[in-house]
C-alpha cells in the first residue's frame, strides 16, 4: 500500500519522477498482488514513463520442496519432540526480496556483481514506510544505496496513504506477502480460504509437505527434530483455529488486546523487503 502511494505521488508530480520502481517477486504471491501490480503498471507507471522492474531469486514454494535446492528458510512454527514450541530462522526476506533488489541496483549502476562499485556512485532508494512505522526506517548496509523515506518526510501515516489512494480510484491494495507466509493472521488465512479456494488448497498442501522441515536437509540426513507448521497454533492448516472473532467484533466487545490483534490480523508491520512482518529487521 505504501509503495503504491509512493509511485502514485511520483506519477502525479507531487514527488520527483522516479527512474525505476522495483518489485521483488518471491514467485508465490497471491494472484491479487499480481493483478494489482499489472493494474498499477498500466494505469500509473506507464503513463508517467516509470518502468517497473520485476526481479526474482527463484520460486520460494518450489525451492522449499526441492531436495536438490539450497533453501533460505521461512520462519516456520515448530513443535519440538518434547512438546515445546520453536521457530525456524527467517532467511527468506533476505534471499527472495533484498538480494534480487541489490542485484538489480548494481546492474542499473553499471557494476553487476562481482564488479566493485566505485566510491561516490550510488542510487537513492525510496522505501514505502509511513509515519506509524517510522521505527523501521533504517540506513542502507551498502554504500551504493542510500535509503530515503518520502512518506515520513511528508508526514503521511498509513491512514493518509489509504485516503490518498481512495481519492485516486484505488479503493483497496492487497498486501504483498507470500501466499503461505507464516506471519499471516487469522483474518488473512480466512480471506484465502473463503475468497480463493484454489490458493487455499495450495497452502494447505504446502503446509502438509513441510511438516518434516527443509527438503534438502532431510535428503542429506539432517531431519528436523520436531514438526513444522505454517499456523502459529502448530496445527495443520486444514484444521487450525482460524475462525476467531473478527477485529471489529472484538472491538465492539472492547476485548481487543494486543495479543488478540496480532493473532487475528498478523503483526502490524508490512511485508516489504525492508519491513518484514516479523517485527524484526533482517540482519
Amino acid at each position: 500500500m505504501q509503495s503504491t502511494t509512493l509511485l502514485l505521488l511520483s506519477a502525479l508530480g507531487e514527488l520527483p519522477k522516479l527512474d525505476y520502481a522495483i518489485f521483488a517477486d518471491t514467485g508465490w504471491e497471491p494472484a491479487a498482488v499480481y493483478r494489482h501490480l499489472d493494474d498499477v503498471e498500466h494505469r500509473v507507471a506507464r503513463p508517467a514513463n516509470i518502468p517497473i522492474l520485476r526481479v526474482a531469486s527463484g520460486n520460494i514454494r518450489e525451492d522449499a520442496l526441492d531436495p536438490g535446492h539450497r533453501f533460505a528458510s521461512m520462519p516456520l512454527y515448530i513443535l519440538n519432540q518434547d512438546g515445546s514450541p520453536g521457530m525456524t530462522r527467517r532467511q527468506c526476506t533476505g534471499e527472495y526480496k533484498i538480494k534480487p533488489i541489490k542485484r538489480e541496483v548494481r546492474r542499473i549502476l553499471g557494476y553487476p556483481y562481482p564488479a566493485r562499485v566505485p566510491r561516490g556512485v550510488y542510487v537513492e532508494q525510496w522505501i514505502g514506510i509511513s509515519t506509524d512505522e517510522f521505527h523501521r526506517a533504517k540506513d542502507s548496509d551498502v554504500k551504493y544505496t542510500r535509503h530515503s523515506f518520502p512518506l515520513i518526510d511528508l508526514g503521511l501515516s498509513r491512514e493518509d496513504c489509504l485516503k490518498l489512494l481512495a481519492d485516486h480510484g484505488w479503493a483497496s491494495t492487497p498486501k504483498s506477502a507470500c501466499l503461505g507466509c507464516p506471519f499471516h493472521g487469522n483474518a488473512q488465512w480466512r480471506q484465502i480460504r473463503d475468497g480463493s479456494p484454489a490458493e487455499w488448497a495450495d497452502v494447505v498442501e504446502f503446509d502438509a509437505a513441510i511438516r518434516a522441515g527443509n527438503a534438502r536437509a532431510n535428503s542429506e540426513g539432517r531431519p528436523l527434530l520436531g514438526q513444522a507448521y505454517l499456523h502459529r497454533s502448530r496445527q495443520p492448516l486444514s484444521v487450525a483455529p482460524i475462525d476467531r472473532l473478527s477485529r471489529a467484533e472484538l472491538r465492539a466487545l472492547e476485548q481487543l488486546t494486543p495479543a488478540e490483534d496480532e493473532l487475528e490480523n498478523g503483526p502490524e508491520d508490512g511485508c516489504s523487503p525492508f519491513s518484514c512482518r516479523s517485527g524484526e529487521a533482517v540482519a
